[in-house]
């Protein structure tokens, strides 16, 4: 920085413009709060309809979570104005005072030069002893002030203009609380882009800081997007699959460093692609165009010829982190089509061969091997639900990759793919918010239930990787599954916000559910799920009889039929299986139940009505409001979880009916009746319903589960062939 143009310095327009973004901010707190809490919280609620139902929703909460950015950049511009204003400001101080200071005490002048640079000379004559000491000395003081200023401007302008290209449309999010936080990030992304250029060249000292700073820094956007950007995308494969080989075979405490740290990266890589910024775009295209690139460590294995694809690197780095959803289409797209290239017949079959031909490096810290790249970008779907839906909504893609499940390891990471999809809530997501099912999720649903109901090979695609995945989104479509279960005219009794309630097949809907209960958490997740649902549902027609035109014991026996057909799906299904006196089936069942029933409550407790788990069903706009103030889908759903849990624990002889393959049920329907009959009248005392007597409701009740479980009898016996028929 220039001597006199700091010496003359006036900040008065810096301030001003401090002064106007603090009054941004101001009004962006209030603006975001307002898009939260009034616009976003109306949309969810509202019963959305045609073109609104697809485009308006969708829209409000983008605009929504846009104010939200808007107000973070607002405030990370603000704070880095204020920080280099104060630095600045104090900078030109402290060189008015070593000029002042140098002149008063030693008679030593300074003046500015073309170029930046400056002058100090004795003015006195003859100079004083130690004058030409003197002189270098404030020569060095003045050097180092203005070398500090310089650095805090041109760190500030680096952060700031950084923060700008981060989105090309609207905000990026970034948030900072000072110039040095934003201006660190950008020093330390440089630091660790150099090293990463050659991983054999780094000693263990600086691999141990690399690993230090990646974890400190993966969630910082400025960071991730200037550390990839930097290193560049083939640069980044070539980093990875040197690490890899590098560390073959790790074991103990090296093994947890290096999943911590593959865990890290991957997340700070998908916080980079979130970034609009142009060395990204060109990150992401290198990317792209190295997929089909074999990479070697030739340093180790000189004379190798064969090594991992560009797919297998780069997938082995998507486990964590939420990517962007345009990068994930792109690059899915080339992937699948290079999965799909076998074309073998059946569906699904193939894709092992094509990738575990080149592969000799173990990509992953873990189970996995990354041979397969499918599955990490499965995982990688599995925390963009976005993403996830657009790629299957090619149903090709669609048909390729579940019926892959049954010739590869890919399972599990495309079941939790698949849920991510169809619920809209990424894996691990802690439920915050409602989400109502999209037409394109309820037909993606309906596509998973038509898969797993085929004949000859649907009960192939449930197992233990797949099966609990199967159940939550059972549990997420409740609502859907009640209405296709009851028939046209259950409308105004099944309570839902999907925008496609009637979506689903009947036919399809209980074989699904018969399959996926074979599955100890898959069994759990719809139990627990329809008891939310059911107790739910009983409370809210209990709390608001007007919003169902006919008798509020006509709404009760409905609901009482349909817990009655969907748990005695679940319990001939288990019976079927064959599974008597099987202790570890018991142990296994009821821990399943267990972790079930405790993630559900921690969701209700959060005052929380539609999580990943179990989805309650939300009532028309109206009532959707009274419960969410009133507790609806909390209390009384909470008391229903811990009575399934207690109640259909399997307890060797004492539930022994249940596994009876002579067809014996009856502690699996009387738990379905108790807990039906205690959440209704839970509902009853709590809201003191005029028109339900305890006594009539609980008969009530017992008769349509009665009936519903000998629908279930007949509508399996109809659908499915059963060893127990």
């Amino acid at each position: 920085m220039d001597l006199e143009a700091l010496r003359n310095a006036n900040f008065s327009a810096l301030s001003t413009a401090i002064g106007d973004w603090a009054t941004v901010v101001k009004n962006l707190t209030t603006l975001e709060k307002r898009a939260q809490d009034d616009m976003k919280a109306k949309a969810d609620r509202a019963t959305w309809t045609g073109v609104n139902a697809t485009v308006s929703r969708t829209f409000i909460s983008k605009t929504a979570g846009e104010f939200s950015d808007a107000l973070a950049q607002a405030t990370s511009i603000h704070n880095i104005l204020k920080d280099t204003h104060d630095e600045l400001v104090g900078y030109r101080d402290q060189l008015r005072k070593a000029i002042d200071d140098g002149f008063e005490k030693d008679k030593l002048s300074v003046s500015g030069e073309k170029g930046g640079r400056f002058r100090v000379e004795v003015t006195g004559q003859p100079a004083p002893p130690g004058s030409e000491q003197k002189a270098e000395a404030l020569r060095d003081t003045i050097q180092r002030i203005l070398t500090q200023a310089t650095t805090s401007d041109s760190t500030a302008a680096g952060a700031l203009r950084a923060l700008a290209e981060q989105a090309d449309y609207g905000f990026s999010g970034a948030t900072y609380g000072d110039r040095d936080s934003a201006a660190d990030a950008m020093k330390a992304a440089d630091a660790m882009a150099k090293l990463a250029k050659d991983a054999t060249k780094m000693s263990p000292e600086e691999f141990a800081e690399f690993q230090r700073t990646v974890a400190k820094y993966k969630d910082d956007e400025l960071f991730a997007a200037q550390f990839a950007s930097k290193l560049g995308g083939k640069a980044t494969l070539q980093f990875w699959n040197d690490v890899a080989e590098i560390h073959a075979g790790a074991r103990g405490d090296e093994l947890k460093q290096l999943q911590s740290f593959q865990k890290d990266l991957s997340i700070t890589l998908a916080t980079a692609t979130l970034s609009d910024a142009e060395g990204m775009q060109q990150w992401k295209k290198s990317v792209l165009d190295e997929a089909t690139t074999a990479f070697r460590n030739n340093s180790i294995e000189p004379m190798r010829v064969n090594g991992a694809l560009g797919y297998q690197v780069m997938s082995s780095l998507m486990h964590h982190g939420k990517y962007d959803s345009e990068f994930l289409d792109a690059y899915g797209k080339q992937l699948m089509k290079k999965d799909m290239s076998t074309a073998a017949n059946p569906v699904g079959m193939g894709t092992n061969d094509l990738w575990e031909a080149g592969t000799v490096t173990d990509l992953v810290f873990g189970k996995d091997n990354g041979a397969d790249p499918v599955t990490g970008f499965m995982k990688a779907l599995s925390h963009n639900p976005e993403a996830a839906l657009n790629t299957f909504g090619d149903k090709e893609v669609f048909e390729h990759t579940v019926q892959s499940i049954r010739y590869t390891d890919r399972d599990g990471a495309v079941a939790h793919a698949l849920e991510a999809a169809v619920t809209g809530y990424g894996d691990g997501e802690k439920a915050t918010d409602v989400r109502p099912h999209s037409k394109a999720q309820v037909a993606l649903m309906q596509q998973v239930m038509h898969a797993v109901a085929q004949p000859e090979t649907g009960a192939q695609l449930v197992n233990k990787a797949t099966g609990e995945s199967f159940g939550d989104m059972a549990a997420a479509y409740m609502p859907e599954i009640s209405r296709s279960l009851s028939g046209q005219g259950a409308e105004s009794i099944f309570w839902s916000n999907s925008q496609d309630p009637g979506g689903l097949d009947k036919l399809d809907v209980t074989r699904f559910l018969y399959e996926t209960a074979r599955d100890p958490m898959g069994r759990a997740a719809i139990i627990v799920g329809e008891s939310v649902y059911t107790a739910s549902s009983l409370e809210a027609h209990v709390a608001q009889p007007e919003r169902f035109s006919g008798k509020t014991e006509d709404a009760v026996r409905a609901i009482s039929t349909n817990a009655g057909i969907i748990e005695g799906i679940v319990g001939h299904s288990v019976a079927d299986a064959k599974i008597a006196g099987d202790l570890d089936a018991e142990k296994e069942a009821n821990a399943a139940l267990k972790t079930k029933g405790d993630v559900v409550k921690s969701i209700l407790s959060a005052g929380v009505g539609v999580g990943t788990v179990a989805l309650v069903g939300t009532s028309p706009a109206v009532a959707a409001t009274a419960a969410a103030v009133s507790g609806f889908f909390g209390g009384i759903s909470g008391m229903a979880v811990d009575r399934i849990i207690d109640m259909q624990q399997l307890d060797g002889a004492l539930d022994q009916a249940l596994y009876d393959s002579g067809g014996k049920l009856n502690e699996a329907q009387e738990s379905a009746n108790v807990q039906t009959q205690e959440s209704a009248v839970n509902a009853i005392k709590e809201h003191g319903s005029k028109e339900l007597t305890e006594d009539a409701t609980r008969n009530m009740i017992r008769e349509q589960i009665q009936a519903g479980w000998n629908l279930s009898d007949g509508m399996l016996e109809d659908s499915h062939a059963r060893p127990a028929a």
